[in-house]
């Protein structure tokens, strides 16, 4: 029995937000109908703004970020980068030297750094350098470079070669967005550029990212998935991305 266009709307939205995608082709194949009703099924979805159309399949949502200063992001979901901060302390060793990079994760988890011996922290954060400085117990090296007003923290050349010629135990690392397929991304071409040199330079890498950052993207590509060694994230992440993580061998920490 054919489907009409709403109970093929409502089926669509369904498998939306059962798989957090949907394919063309394949609901095309499901419901019986041509390929150009169901592009004109998702265009109409988009517009009433249910979904998001990219590339022969749709997602629930526009993956692109908009740049924010970090003093509006770190309003936003406070309590699961709390969460995600406390989770982080727990990956510290004595004599540890970790590289901090920018985002508001990052600086939650840096008020939060308890005494440990031995341990020296790089960052790229403005912010974390002064929250890191009142911690007599801690050994803190600023990067050098361009600072980024928008996020209060360096980039450029100068960090980069700085980085180069040092090695660290861990890096902590916040990101804009979280695609599977895609990888790692921020807002800002030249901070993705420290940050794979950050990546190069660290033996094991860390991101803390609330579950919002999934399923986006930004303008930078900063590396791959499987470049990662563990995530910490909130429980507002989906079991099927949590799967997929998973199955590509990295450690997901959920808070």
């Amino acid at each position: 029995m054919s489907l009409n266009i709403i109970e093929r709307h409502k089926l669509i939205l369904n498998k939306l937000e059962q798989n957090g995608f949907v394919n063309v082709n394949e609901l095309s194949e499901d419901f019986g109908v041509s390929v150009v009703t169901i592009r004109k099924d998702l265009k109409l979805l988009e517009e009433r703004q249910l979904l998001f159309r990219s590339h022969g399949r749709a997602i629930p949502a526009n993956p692109y970020i908009t740049e924010h200063h970090v003093h509006v992001k770190e309003k936003i979901h406070t309590e699961e980068k709390i969460r995600i901060a406390i989770e982080a302390g727990s990956n510290l060793e004595p004599n540890d030297s970790i590289i901090l990079a920018s985002g508001t994760s990052v600086i939650e988890f840096a008020k939060r750094i308890k005494h440990i011996e031995g341990i020296t922290v790089l960052t790229a954060s403005l912010d974390t350098a002064l929250i890191l400085s009142e911690n007599p117990n801690i050994d803190v090296i600023q990067l050098g470079g361009t600072v980024r007003r928008s996020s209060s923290s360096v980039i450029g050349p100068i960090g980069e070669k700085m980085l180069a010629e040092l090695t660290f135990t861990k890096l902590f690392l916040g990101v804009d967005g979280i695609d599977i397929e895609y990888g790692l991304t921020t807002t800002n071409i030249m901070e993705a550029s420290l940050n794979k040199q950050m990546i190069k330079s660290a033996q094991k890498i860390i991101v803390l990212a609330d579950s919002s950052k999934f399923g986006r993207k930004g303008f930078g590509r900063i590396c791959g998935i499987e470049d990662v060694d563990q995530i910490i994230t909130d429980s507002g992440i989906d079991e099927f991305t949590k799967k997929q993580l998973v199955e590509l061998g990295i450690d997901v920490t959920i808070v």
